[in-house]
């Protein structure tokens, strides 16, 4: 035999409190959807009938209780036990004829929210030709329903609220007016708490152009708390969405939680919705108003759908749009805007080629000859060399400028795939990456007799290295005032690290290492003496292999600090060992 399930509205109650509702005041919102779609069905067939929302805080009723009246189109006695004494099913589907598009919630859930805050709610209802009806429900899931000695002259409904022991302050006169004003301040009909209205007049992008920007300013300052830097107008016909995007005047990390005021069909949905516009549109806060898009169960966020997802697609076109169009107008501005916000535009650029374009035009990069545009490198140099990474160009920027090499700094966040991503956009477009262990074929050879001359030099300073896997070579290279540079690749760092793995590994994985290791043997990095320099010239002179050691170990200490390298251990022992030895060579010492 069919059962039919029993239902604990105090469970119920509890779920709704602890797991749907962020938060009890949401109680005010469910109560102003009930009554705005309850006019909104009245005018439907009738479009003269009067459009008002009364709301009686504890000090005018006298009684403790809270009432909200509306001019809607009421409820018969059997619609009274068919849609209140129903969770879940909703007044509001085909029962007045025309589409659910056109209201906001449901009476149903919306109406039990109220038992968050309330032990019992009496609903006064009249509907057209219909006597009124009252229903009372408990939060122990009791009601009653009665018609007789009603005395309700007019259509519309009355709900009031007994409230609980422990939530008299959610319906204090001050806090109802906060939460009428945040939920319903751009509905279209009127809401009045004690003779005070709290709608408005309609969201404020909708106003006239006469002062338009000053008032868009000044609603953006009140609601997100700054002055926006731009103010971009969104539209998305088949959402039934418009508002506005306020550009950030400061800097935020991508990172950041983005969040967006959201309303549907003019009630607010969400004060920080997340997920309205692209993660790469992270310099902007937008409000929006809505017919179309869903609201999760809990109506605080944005069901997550094909249409939210082209929603976002269209909403990113704009903002990419208004940077276009900045561009042609004020390219001044667009750069005040780039020095703000360059990741984000930087972050499109990986994928669309007209903001791959923007970004080389407009934004200028690090380089040795200084700060450029891509599109101004490439017309000044031709072929665009490239670093990959910040430390590179610092170990080799100042030299390959010295040696007339241009090159430009991608070690920033996007950069490289920025470059990389050019040939793309710009066929003639040419590119280069450069790694410090590429430079030792670009410096100068020593003439051959100097080298010959240089041998006996050369393997007493590579063996006060060879333990420590670096090759020493001399070169010849401005500035001449550099002694020595440390170069290495990217296969000789990861080399290194296969043997400083290997160290701390066990012997299974050290043979492991060890196979690995071996097919890097010949990439080692380099210490390139810098034989123009007149130091070295007198170090490759010195005939004591002993203190040959010590300055070559300085000067590859001296290497890896003006190189940025991290220092190992081993380096650090090496460099303070070469230093404290050379100390004593120069004051001597005591048998």
């Amino acid at each position: 035999m069919d059962r039919t399930f029993q239902v604990d509205l105090r469970g119920v109650v509890d779920l709704l409190s602890h797991h749907l509702y962020a938060s009890p005041r949401v109680y005010i919102r469910e109560l102003l959807q009930n009554a705005v779609d309850a006019i909104t069905a009245r005018r439907a067939h009738d479009q003269g009938a009067r459009a008002a929302i009364r709301i009686e805080p504890p000090d005018v009723t006298g009684d403790g209780t809270l009432r909200v009246h509306d001019t809607g189109i009421g409820l018969t006695e059997e619609q009274v036990h068919q849609f209140l004494a129903t969770i879940g099913r909703s007044s509001k589907r085909d029962d007045f004829g025309f589409a659910r598009h056109d209201f906001l919630g449901q009476f149903g859930i919306g109406l039990l929210s109220c038992f968050l805050v309330a032990d019992e709610i009496r609903v006064l209802t009249r509907a057209e030709g219909a006597p009124a009806v009252l229903w009372r429900g408990f939060a122990d899931g009791r009601y009653s329903v009665t018609t007789e000695g009603q005395e309700r002259a007019d259509v519309g409904t009355t709900v009031t609220l007994v409230p609980r022991r422990d939530a008299g302050e959610w319906l204090r006169r001050d806090t109802v007016t906060e939460l009428a004003g945040l939920y319903g301040s751009l509905l279209p009909f009127r809401v009045d708490i004690a003779g005070r209205a709290v709608s408005g007049d309609g969201p404020p992008w909708q106003g006239g152009a006469e002062g338009r920007r000053e008032r868009l300013v000044e609603y953006c300052r009140e609601v997100f708390g700054f002055v926006p830097f731009d103010v971009v107008d969104l539209a998305v016909p088949e959402a039934g969405l418009t508002g506005v995007a306020f550009v950030l005047p400061t800097p935020t990390s991508p990172a950041a939680r983005a969040g967006h005021r959201v309303y549907l069909k003019r009630m607010l949905l969400a004060e920080g919705a997340e997920g309205v516009l692209p993660p790469w549109a992270f310099f902007a806060r937008c409000v929006i108003d809505t017919s179309e898009l869903r609201p999760t169960a809990s109506r605080e966020a944005l069901y997550e759908d094909a249409l939210l997802e082209s929603t976002r697609e269209a909403l990113g076109d704009q903002l990419r749009g208004w940077l276009v169009r900045l561009a042609g107008r004020s390219p001044q501005r667009l750069g005040e805007f780039l020095e703000v916000h360059h990741l984000g535009v930087k972050a499109l650029a990986l994928h669309d080629d007209e903001m791959l374009r923007l970004v080389e035009r407009w934004w200028p990069m690090e380089t040795n000859a200084g700060r450029m545009t891509l599109a101004e490198f490439r017309a000044q140099h031709g072929l665009v060399r490239y670093t990959a990474q910040v430390d590179e160009f610092r170990q080799i920027g100042a030299v390959t400028a010295a040696q007339g090499i241009p090159l430009v700094n991608a070690g920033y966040i996007y950069d490289t795939e920025i470059v990389e991503r050019l040939p793309q956009v710009e066929p003639g477009a040419l590119i280069e990456r450069i790694e410090p262990g590429d430079l030792s074929t670009a410096f100068e050879g020593l003439d051959p007799g100097v080298e010959l001359a240089k041998r006996p030099f050369l393997q007493m300073a590579q063996r006060a290295l060879d333990r420590l896997g670096c090759e020493v070579v001399l070169r010849v290279f401005d500035p001449a005032g550099l002694p020595a540079m440390y170069l290495t690749s990217r296969s000789a760092s990861f080399a290194a690290e296969l043997r400083a793995t290997r160290e701390r590994a066990d012997d299974v994985w050290a043979d492991v290492l060890d196979a690995l290791a071996r097919t890097d043997e010949q990439d080692r990095p380099q210490l390139v003496l810098n034989y123009r320099n007149p130091l070295v010239r007198r170090v490759t002179e010195i005939p004591d292999p002993q203190l040959v050691r010590l300055a070559v170990e300085g000067l590859y200490g001296q290497a890896l600090l003006l190189g940025h390298h991290p220092l190992r251990p081993a380096d650090a022992a090496l460099l303070n060992g070469s230093f404290l030895g050379l100390l004593n060579r120069a004051v001597g010492h005591e048998e």
